[in-house]
């Protein structure tokens, strides 16, 4: 990628999405960034994401376009708060004493104020100023990208669809990154069960663009999500070599890849795809998204009846530091199946109890409200399947089974918590737990017919007999 292609001022200016700064390069930077952000891929050749924030601060230190995208960006990675990180605590601060002090854009305002909306955890105001931007600007990728991930973490899964449906016939071939809202798009349809429609997007947006990492992903979900496990493996297998440069997203779309042969009963194969890419990736990186899907795989495979002791104590020096975060239940939940599988008791207790605190005082933080009716009970159906009182877990999770979307996350991701009930369901002493252990074996079957996953499941449940 040429560095020279990147839009300066008086292309952001022609494009109506002018940027409240003289210097070219600071626009220029501002572009690469958001390339990245939606390409999910770190441009080594111009320093990745890291390189251009320092860049860009050197560029133009009070360019209030590029604090809102260095903080955005790690207020949306979820992996800290500034609640707990004082440092970004202060670059919030200091982007919104930035956008009073000058003269920027009503946009350049709204993207101050859905940044700040997000970093109190107020996901909801802070995708609705999101989408007040839209409305006048439907091609600001940031305001679109940022929405979309926020939706994300709300499991607002129609909303995460309609976001873009309503910004499409602005996007014309010849802006840039034009061809990436296909996989948006996609996304959104498919977590709305529009499979047939979610699949053509995909396939639309592979064929502008090979490595487009975030239509791969989706066409990744609609094979799971229909159970047609060697169509997936084979699309898999078939793009690897264009994905997988997008690093942001390689680890994902390779746990996608691994949940096919957990599906199919491969489990040696799902754990060399954890050991050789998943797991060194998230040790690498970090990131959330890498670590939740470490976490559930780990998981998924335990429910499976396959060892993996070891694999959870190396994951706990990843997911430790986490414990007192609660930036969001989506993110806690996965790390407290770290800690219950390598038996850090303490870690475990600490994750609960942090919890239980902040439901008392949620303010407006969407995940804190969330806490006292959803997030700590599902902790505690955690902690007693690990603890062998499955009648307790079923007791626990099966109310909450149609509410905890709101946790946010995929219906693919979201999975590991229906197989959980499941599981707890069949090994319940309570008769009555094990019957419905089979109805929602049942259920699951019409959704999703022909799991060999579910097929595996029905047996253990055929021979337990009233």
């Amino acid at each position: 990628m040429d560095a020279l292609s990147f839009r300066d001022c008086a292309a952001w200016r022609a494009e109506g999405l002018p940027l409240s700064t003289s210097s070219n390069e600071a626009c220029k930077l501002y572009d690469a960034i958001l390339t990245q952000y939606a390409t999910w891929r770190n441009i080594e050749s111009i320093g990745g994401v890291e390189g251009c924030f320092s860049a860009i601060k050197v560029a133009d230190p009070n360019f209030v376009m590029g604090h809102v995208m260095s903080t955005g960006l790690e207020l949306v990675g979820t992996a800290t708060s500034p609640r707990l990180n004082q440092r970004l605590a202060s670059a919030v601060k200091k982007t919104v004493e930035l956008a009073n002090s000058q003269n920027i854009t009503q946009r350049e305002r709204l993207h101050v104020k859905a940044m700040e909306f997000f970093s109190h955890g107020n996901f909801p105001k802070a995708c609705d100023t999101w989408e007040d931007i839209l409305v006048d600007h439907p091609t600001d990728l940031l305001a679109l990208k940022f929405a979309h991930d926020s939706y994300f973490y709300m499991g607002a899964q129609t909303q995460m669809r309609d976001s873009v449906a309503r910004v499409l016939p602005y996007w014309k071939p010849h802006i840039p990154l034009s061809s990436y809202l296909k996989g948006l798009y996609s996304f959104g349809l498919l977590e709305t069960h529009f499979y047939d429609q979610a699949e053509k997007e995909a396939m639309e947006g592979l064929a502008l663009v090979p490595g487009d990492a975030w239509s791969v992903h989706s066409v990744a979900h609609i094979y799971e999500m229909k159970a047609e496990v060697d169509k997936g493996l084979k699309f898999m297998e078939g793009g690897e070599k264009d994905w997988k440069v997008s690093d942001m997203l390689a680890s994902h779309n390779y746990w996608h890849w691994a949940l096919y042969f957990i599906e199919k009963g491969q489990y040696e194969a799902a754990l060399q795809i954890f050991d050789s890419e998943i797991f060194k990736r998230c040790k690498a990186t970090g990131s959330m998204l890498d670590t939740v899907d470490a976490s559930s795989l780990l998981s998924r495979l335990e429910m499976e009846g396959v060892f993996v002791k070891d694999r959870w104590r190396e994951l706990l020096q990843v997911t430790l530091p986490h414990t007192e975060d609660h930036v969001t239940l989506f993110n806690d939940l996965h790390f407290l199946m770290v800690s219950l599988g390598a038996k850090e008791t303490g870690a475990s207790q600490r994750l609960l109890e942090g919890l239980q605190e902040l439901a008392k005082t949620p303010g407006d933080n969407y995940q804190h409200e969330l806490a006292g009716p959803i997030g700590v009970p599902m902790c505690q159906a955690l902690m007693e399947y690990e603890g062998g009182n499955y009648a307790q877990t079923v007791e626990l999770m099966y109310p909450l089974r149609y509410r905890i979307v709101k946790m946010g996350g995929s219906d693919a991701q979201r999975d590991v918590f229906n197989q959980l009930l499941i599981h707890a369901a069949l090994k319940s002493e309570n008769k009555r737990h094990q019957r419905l252990g089979r109805c929602l074996l049942v259920e699951r079957d019409a959704m999703k017919p022909n799991s060999p996953l579910t097929d595996r499941l029905m047996q253990r449940a055929m021979a337990l007999h009233d």
